[in-house]
């Protein structure tokens, strides 16, 4: 029996993307991919044959001649030289008669020849998918009709290259990152798979399941020829529940066509309650109420931004600096930004002033302050060079309303009482005339509820640490209660809303929560407590998957 070759540290495979399969996950897929002893199998990306090995062992299974070998029907590629003489090696030890080609999957002409493509493609995110390899990929897709933008990870063209390898009534079973559910640049593979196949299910797992990866994996069962109307979800707590897979445990969903799929993370009856409710009149979106948008970009925060003392130091004067929120959002605890906490901050030495010359007839300490900024090239900086001056940093409205659109916890309103403008920390908002008061003095403390906070989830897209992101369009969709609805309970709000400004400065949002929650969704929206409870059950599965991440070293699969 030959000598395997130790695998590579977890820090070489991750640079090219290979994180081997746990036996459980490639049993599984093998079990429902392979049907008959004359199947043939491809292991595209095949790394050290973790499903060719688990093909090759259900293929003799199913062999009711118990052959000593397989035929020649299960195949591999793998870019990785090692890892494929590694591979042949496993395969030959155990028995079976398999080829390996070493090769890119991407220069692979696809032939319609098998009845299963199994796998887990390489995690290479677009800082690293570049060169040869990424206009390979971005082709195939293209040839499909699938247009990835230049931020698609690897895993993305090799999907669609991968379909085009199986017969018409063949099955793909591939391991993927859980983002095929929410980030945009999947949007188009999400359209792909529905058009392609006739049956698309998906498994969740509600804990990690890679003992190496931090990055979430959903598993993709699809199979015949398209297109189909919507998915099917099973829902599994770890890799023990494959063992106990149930055929009637699948949820049907049917997105629309460019809807992420995070929703079907959630109950049906959460999210038929959601669905209702989002499209209730009594509920609006945050573009009903205003425009959003991102605050000024410096090129360079650490240069424009100023505290009091370091102005004072230069000898700027009044008329060169302007008043801002500090860059980020941790001093945005309460539900308004006062003139005062804008006072106290810079009092503090927080950088709450903006380097602004009104006009082009500079002081001299302010020309000082801009030869010193040439001095460390900062207008050499692509921001700075692209604008006249280039220290003139261009300027959006002063907001009525801020919006943390990166937040642990969730994203939220804070009315600019101080009246300063804003970094592209945060993002804005300017409210419609004729709903300025009311959603100045209670829209902040309004959006603290149940459903605002999951339609922020499932808008929204998960980063490192488990920070919660909203894109410009997706922040413009949050559901937010109607204006009609806000005025009918404005005088409760009005009661609550100094001691739940309190409570928001004590960090104690779940308190918050069900208090406006037994205002705007119980009182004035009607919503029975069956579905404000599968609401919040659904907002904390979501809000736990996402923060889990954060609680440990982020490793890349």
């Amino acid at each position: 029996m030959s000598s395997v070759r130790p695998p590579d540290p977890a820090h070489v495979r991750k640079e090219r993307g290979a994180f081997f399969t746990p036996d459980a996950i490639c049993r599984f897929i093998v079990d429902w991919a392979i049907r008959s002893k004359d199947d043939s199998v491809l292991e595209p990306s095949c790394g050290e044959a973790g499903f060719m090995l688990a093909a090759g062992k259900r293929l003799k299974l199913l062999d009711n001649s118990k052959a000593p070998s397989t035929r020649n029907n299960v195949r591999g590629i793998e870019i990785h030289q090692p890892s494929a003489d590694t591979a042949q090696q496993l395969l030959n030890n155990a028995g079976l008669n398999c080829d390996i080609r070493v090769a890119s999957f991407f220069d692979i002409h696809p032939e319609a020849t098998f009845d299963a493509v199994l796998g887990n493609p390489p995690y290479v995110r677009y800082q690293q998918f570049s060169g040869s390899a990424r206009s390979k990929g971005l082709e195939v897709a293209l040839a499909q009709g699938v247009r990835l933008n230049l931020l698609a990870n690897a895993w993305a063209p090799f999907v669609v290259h991968a379909s085009q390898f199986l017969k018409p009534d063949g099955r793909l079973g591939l391991v993927l990152p859980a983002e095929l559910l929410s980030v945009k640049y999947a949007a188009e593979v999400r359209q792909f798979l529905l058009r392609r196949f006739s049956s698309v299910k998906l498994v969740m797992f509600h804990e990690l399941v890679f003992p190496e990866v931090l990055e979430e994996v959903v598993l993709l069962l699809a199979e015949g020829m398209g297109p189909s109307s919507g998915f099917q979800v099973y829902h599994a707590r770890d890799l023990t529940d494959l063992k106990a897979f149930n055929q009637r445990s699948w949820t049907h969903f049917t997105p629309q066509k460019a809807d992420k799929w995070t929703s079907a993370l959630i109950t049906t009856q959460a999210l038929d309650a959601y669905q209702r409710f989002y499209s209730d009149t009594q509920i609006e979106t945050l573009l009903t109420w205003g425009e959003s948008y991102l605050g000024a970009v410096t090129g360079n925060n650490k240069y424009f931004t100023l505290t009091a003392r370091n102005a004072d130091e230069l000898g700027l004067r009044k008329e060169d600096l302007l008043p801002i929120s500090p860059p980020g959002s941790r001093h945005l605890r309460g539900l308004t930004f006062t003139k005062r906490a804008w006072s106290d901050l810079t009092h503090d030495d927080a950088r709450s002033l903006l380097l602004y010359p009104q006009n082009d007839d500079l002081s001299e300490a302010a020309q000082s302050y801009l030869n010193s900024g040439i001095s460390l090239g900062v207008n050499k900086a692509y921001k700075c060079q692209v604008r006249k001056p280039w220290w003139r940093v261009p300027l959006v409205p002063v907001p009525d309303l801020f919006l943390t659109y990166m937040d642990h916890f969730c994203p939220r309103l804070i009315t600019n009482e101080a009246k300063v403008h804003h970094l592209n920390s945060l993002y804005g908002v300017r409210l419609n005339y004729d709903r300025r008061g009311l959603g100045r003095e209670l829209l902040p403390l309004s959006s603290l509820n149940t459903l605002t906070l999951l339609g922020s989830e499932i808008l929204g897209r998960s980063y490192g640490g488990g920070i919660l992101k909203l894109e410009p369009k997706e922040a413009d969709q949050l559901p937010l209660p109607s204006l009609e609805l806000i005025h009918n309970a404005a005088n409760e709000l009005r009661v609550l809303r100094p001691q739940l400004a309190i409570a928001l400065r004590q960090g104690d949002l779940r308190r918050i929560i069900n208090a406006v929650d037994a205002v705007l969704l119980r009182r004035h929206l009607g919503l029975n407590s069956a579905d404000l409870t599968a609401l919040r059950e659904a907002r904390e599965l979501l809000f736990v998957r996402r923060t889990g991440r954060g609680k440990r070293t982020r490793v890349k699969n």
